[in-house]
């Protein structure tokens, strides 16, 4: 009897992970994805302990993932020419093993994007590139997909890991508005300025309404973001022309202390994009369909959890299918709803409430006013010693789960 047929939409970070555990655990999944090809969008992103536990569990992954892992946690400011260190805290791989079981790991989007690609290929899944998903219709046992350039095809569930800009969203519940928080942010790639020649820091920059985040993604590179105010700029995560990278360049912001301005001046494919706040949808799924991810919990980059969320997301829907389905046999709608209803039930209010909590980060750290700023450096500084932070940011690194089920 022929594998159970899944269709993943995305080809991004979340499908061919997820692609990867399905063809593991006895399904046939196929990925189409609607770029042509992999591409270079995108910058970095911090793979955290809850993520590469779940990783982890993919056979010889976690050694080949190309990145660069920090050793120290600086917050530091700049107000008025004056330059302050608020916190400084050892997040050594070496810490973060003997606390989470796992370091933190920068790395560049494009390179880890590949890796989970071959990875998936070499599982023998298909990618296919260039396929826009834009109609799903349903039966009693099936879901038939239809895209742009006119190619169908049928499987038992699709999931739509196909990120921000969801299309499997939009077929589901329809084309929302989304709402420009107010915030921006620009960033890039530089090489390791001066200030942090040997100091594989993940450091937090704060100044009068804008805030910098960078991190190592290799020995002598550095990622970095820097949120600010401002009138509504499109979502699109383009790189600019190089007139706007070089205005950028030579800006206010290259004056920056503790190595910042040195990432400014520096900044290579300097991409800026818009905040932008969706619908919390209230359900993931009809019918046949679910979805995963960014494509059901978008979400501000502030609290560095987009793909590792997306990772634990994948892990319970993975449990959640061995638990109702051990043998990855034909579902009925009635088993898969189960499956669905679980998982939302469980990963809906988790992920809802970090949605909330990284809008809040962003509006924190981007204060305006000198005074407000000081009040602001002060709560980081005290905050190092909450206890109550602490357990919450312990309690979010442990998960998604102590011992696997999956």
């Amino acid at each position: 009897m022929a594998n159970t047929r899944v269709l993943v939409v995305g080809a991004g970070i979340a499908g061919p992970v997820l692609a990867i555990f399905l063809k593991i655990k006895g399904y046939d999944p196929i990925v189409y994805e609607r770029l042509p090809s992999p591409g270079e969008s995108g910058l970095s992103f911090l793979l955290q302990p809850n993520g590469l536990r779940v990783l982890s569990l993919i056979p010889g992954l976690l050694e080949q993932i190309p990145g660069h892992s920090p050793d120290r946690m600086i917050h530091c400011s700049s107000l008025d020419g004056k330059e302050d260190i608020l916190v400084d805290n050892d997040i050594s791989p070496d810490t973060m093993r003997e606390r989470f079981g796992f370091p933190l790991i920068g790395v560049r989007r494009a390179e880890f994007q590949r890796l989970l690609i071959d990875t998936a290929e070499k599982h023998g899944i298909e990618i296919k590139w260039g396929h826009q998903a834009i109609e799903f219709e349903q039966s009693e046992d099936a879901v038939e997909v239809t895209f742009a350039n006119g190619i169908k095809d049928t499987a038992s569930f699709v999931v739509g890991c196909d990120g921000l800009h969801s299309n499997t969203r939009i077929a589901l519940f329809g084309k929302e508005k989304a709402s420009f928080t107010g915030l921006a942010q620009f960033g890039g790639l530089s090489p390791t300025p001066p200030a942090l020649q040997g100091k594989f820091a993940l450091v937090n920059h704060y100044g009068n309404g804008r805030h910098m985040v960078s991190y190592p993604v290799a020995e002598d590179k550095h990622s970095w973001a820097i949120t600010t105010r401002e009138t509504e700029v499109k979502e699109d995560w383009k790189i600019q022309h190089i007139e706007q990278q070089n205005e950028i360049r030579g800006g206010p912001l290259s004056d920056w202390g503790f190595g910042a301005g040195d990432l400014v001046k520096t900044g290579q494919k300097i991409v800026k994009y818009g905040l932008y706040d969706r619908p919390e949808l209230k359900s993931w799924f009809k019918g046949r369909i679910v979805l995963l991810g960014d494509a059901a919990h978008p979400t501000s980059p502030h609290l560095g959890q987009g793909a590792n969320q997306a990772f634990e997301d994948i892990y319970h829907i993975m449990r959640l299918l061995k638990k109702y389905n051990p043998s990855a046999s034909q579902l009925s709608t009635e088993l898969l709803s189960q499956v669905f209803i679980d998982y939302q039930v469980l990963r809906l209010p988790r992920t809802s409430e970090l949605v909330r909590r990284a809008r809040q980060q962003g509006e924190a750290r981007v204060i305006e006013g000198i005074d407000a700023c000081r009040v602001r450096d002060e709560k980081i500084r005290t905050e190092s010693h909450d206890d109550a932070a602490r357990m919450a940011y312990y309690e979010l690194l442990s998960g998604p789960f102590k011992n696997n089920e999956m």
